[in-house]
């Protein structure tokens, strides 16, 4: 699949910047992710060159520039409205903290320095003037194996920096390659411990949109990751469920994960959706029950979105579907109930709990036809009441807070919030009456 002098596709802006370098008397080599992504055929986004020029020679070289990471070596030159790292040769040096290396060491030689790179596969260097790849590693042949393993020795390469263990498993998910057993067998979760919570969140996240997630997942549990990062997950396993299930609870939530669309809410809302079953199990003498599991899965969801970093944004979002997943309707509710229900989630979330309530269905023992049929019916109920554009909210209603103080003399305050509540109530039940004549009337009464 790979040769030697096979030609890979360079943006003309990259190869102008490695054209200047050589003519400066330096060194130039595409780095990194590019390179593998474009062996593998993929599109690379961002592009990272390796030279021996020294930073200050690469700003003058480059006036158009950014010093994004002088200290370490690199400065991002801007080429026809393209971003591109350009970084001084390095070679090893210590990581005292297992994030940073305490110092750089500059070099002049390719090789040392991709030496010093986590992954083979992203050790290769290509030069575009010659059309030559050094591949001092084997990563090449990795990349055609399907292979991912560290350059050197995996203790060390995990011990500079402990992100590389959760690299691992990203990059077994976003490219479906398998991590050599040795490499496996070197990982120390307890090492996370140092890597700030961002950087955690930034794998994770990239993790969790692949397409194929379940082994990935799998091999951050029986590593211990799971257990450092994630410890509410990893409590998951080997809690049973009873005769609906064909998984533990953390089994469970793998598969639904895997079979909700790759959209970062849903994933991690699938991930975390029956999370609270480890605290809420009991058995009787009608079963195995997890009650208000929903509702405390979301509570704990929330702590630990929160502990990663995630915007507040998300942490809302996935705590809601969370906490709504359990949701009551289906294809033969009235439309009421199901006009109840939509007002009570948001619009923006009604489509979104369905994604999650038919994976959640997926990743059970139910036939996955029934699960689509049912699927299909409620997605066309809820399609068509969202087409009646009914109001869901206060501002769909035909008066305003402003409207009602013209209307009734009334004075701002909790009672406009109040009275607004009320008429949704009645509109959600009766959408004909949403009128501005029928609701002032309604309102003049509500507060008489």
């Amino acid at each position: 699949m790979f040769q030697r002098k096979r030609r890979i596709s360079i943006p003309e802006a990259v190869k102008q910047i490695c054209h200047k370098l050589n003519e400066h008397g330096y060194q130039a080599y595409i780095v990194g992710g590019a390179v593998r992504d474009a062996l593998l055929e993929l599109n690379p986004t961002d592009w990272d060159i390796t030279t021996d020029a020294l930073p200050d020679r690469v700003r003058q070289i480059f006036p158009k520039n950014i010093p994004s990471g002088q200290r370490f070596g690199t400065i991002t030159v801007v080429s026809d409205n393209l971003l591109v790292d350009v970084t001084t040769m390095r070679r090893e040096a210590l990581y005292s903290n297992q994030r940073h290396p305490d110092y750089v060491k500059f070099c002049n030689d390719i090789e040392q320095d991709l030496s010093r790179r986590d992954f083979t596969i992203n050790a290769v260097a290509y030069n575009p003037l010659t059309n030559q790849f050094i591949d001092p590693f084997g990563g090449i042949t990795d990349l055609r194996r399907k292979r991912i393993r560290t350059v050197g020795n995996a203790k060390l390469r995990f011990s500079e920096d402990a992100l590389r263990m959760l690299r691992l498993i990203r990059f077994s998910a976003v490219l479906n390659f398998k991590p050599e057993t040795q490499t496996i067998a070197a990982i120390q979760p307890k090492l996370l411990i140092k890597i700030a919570s961002e950087r955690i969140k930034d794998e994770l996240s990239k993790l969790l949109v692949a397409d194929k997630i379940v082994k990935p997942l799998q091999l951050m549990y029986t590593s211990g990751i799971m257990e450092q990062i994630l410890p509410e997950l990893a409590h998951a396993a080997n809690i049973s469920q009873g005769a609906y299930h064909r998984w533990d609870v953390l089994g469970h939530l793998i598969m639904t994960a895997q079979s909700v669309k790759p959209d970062l809410n849903l994933r991690l809302a699938a991930l975390f959706h029956d999370i609270g079953k480890s605290e809420t199990r009991i058995r009787d003498e009608s079963g195995i029950h997890f009650y208000g599991h929903d509702k405390i899965g979301a509570v704990m969801t929330h702590s630990i979105l929160t502990r990663l970093t995630f915007s507040k944004r998300i942490q809302d979002k996935v705590s809601l579907l969370i906490k709504h997943h359990m949701f009551q309707i289906h294809p033969n509710s009235t439309d009421k109930a199901i006009r109840r229900f939509i007002a009570k989630v948001g619009t923006d979330n009604i489509y979104d709990l369905l994604e999650l309530r038919k994976a959640d269905i997926m990743a059970m023992k139910y036939h996955p036809r029934q699960t689509l049929n049912y699927y299909r019916l409620m997605r066309k109920r809820i399609d068509e009441i969202l087409a009646e554009n009914h109001a869901f909210t206060r501002k769909d209603l035909a008066v305003s807070g402003s409207d009602l103080i013209n209307e009734l003399n009334l004075t701002p305050g909790p009672q406009i919030g109040q009275i607004l509540k009320y008429l949704l109530d009645i509109v959600i039940e009766q959408p004909k009456i949403n009128n501005y004549t029928e609701l002032i009337e309604r309102a003049r009464k509500y507060i008489n």
